[in-house]
């Protein structure tokens, strides 16, 4: 009967807990270069001690719902998100064409990319529930390839997850201090397996902590909702939601940060 009653009074304590959870959203600004770039942030405010924080980087249409959506999860899970604005002004696209124009423009002009995920990793570094020390990025399509360029690049993070994310073969590895996890459709028709491996040989040669996930049957975009939406309205077949792949890669992730902040 004692241990039952402790049973109880445990599952009571930790509803409570969950009850009093609230998970505080805002909308940031901060200038990098006189340019206006818009994040927003989301924390527990039932967390009192600091916590790792996590920069969440959008898809090639830009800072939308599905990255603003990805950080709330990450808050409710315990960690302090920040979605980076790469494009400036919270800019957004609605069609391909303009999505690749931002993207490409993005890459072309490294310099100043690599400087705005910088100027977010120190917005959320400073934020009063953030341990500075302890700094991951997750990152979508475009913001995966983004998150993997830093990562290889010897940026200061403990791990980087990539969905359905483009491979970046450039820089060269250079003191590397991120661990990596990929997680990829197999089906994917952005990639091509030579990529895949020519990635995966780069990184085994740089001495990474790495892994890739291919999961099987998956196509691009599995985490977004609105990929079938996209994929008929602007007839790109290679784009498709699937609950599972999405839950899945969740968990991985979930797991991974785990171990790399030592949780």
């Amino acid at each position: 009967m004692k241990i039952f009653l402790q049973l109880v009074f445990l599952a009571i304590l930790n509803l409570a807990t969950f009850a009093h959870a609230e998970i505080q959203t805002q909308e940031i600004e901060y200038t990098q270069n006189g340019t206006t770039l818009k994040g927003y942030l989301a924390y527990d405010s039932a967390i009192k001690e600091k916590r790792p924080g996590i920069l969440v980087v959008h898809e090639w249409w830009g800072h939308n719902e599905h990255a603003r959506d990805r950080a709330r999860r990450l808050a409710k899970i315990g960690y302090t998100a920040l979605v980076v604005d790469m494009y400036g002004d919270g800019k957004v696209a609605d069609h391909p064409k303009k999505a690749g124009e931002f993207m490409n423009a993005a890459f072309k002009d490294w310099d100043a990319s690599q400087a705005r995920f910088n100027k977010a990793k120190e917005v959320l570094q400073s934020h009063k529930t953030v341990d500075a020390e302890r700094i991951g990025a997750i990152g979508f399509c475009f913001g995966g390839a983004v998150s993997l360029r830093m990562a290889r690049g010897g940026a200061d993070l403990d791990g980087v997850v990539a969905f359905h994310s483009a491979l970046p073969l450039q820089p060269a590895i250079t003191n590397m201090k991120a661990s990596v996890l990929v997680i990829n459709g197999s089906q994917d028709g952005f990639l091509k397996p030579e990529t895949v491996g020519s990635f995966s040989s780069q990184m085994m040669a740089g001495n990474a902590d790495f892994t890739y996930m291919s999961l099987a049957g998956i196509r691009h975009s599995f985490t977004n909702k609105q990929a079938d939406e996209f994929s008929k309205k602007f007839n790109i077949p290679s784009l498709q939601y699937d609950k599972q792949a999405d839950e899945r890669s969740w968990a991985a992730m979930k797991n991974f940060f785990q171990r790399v902040f030592n949780q």
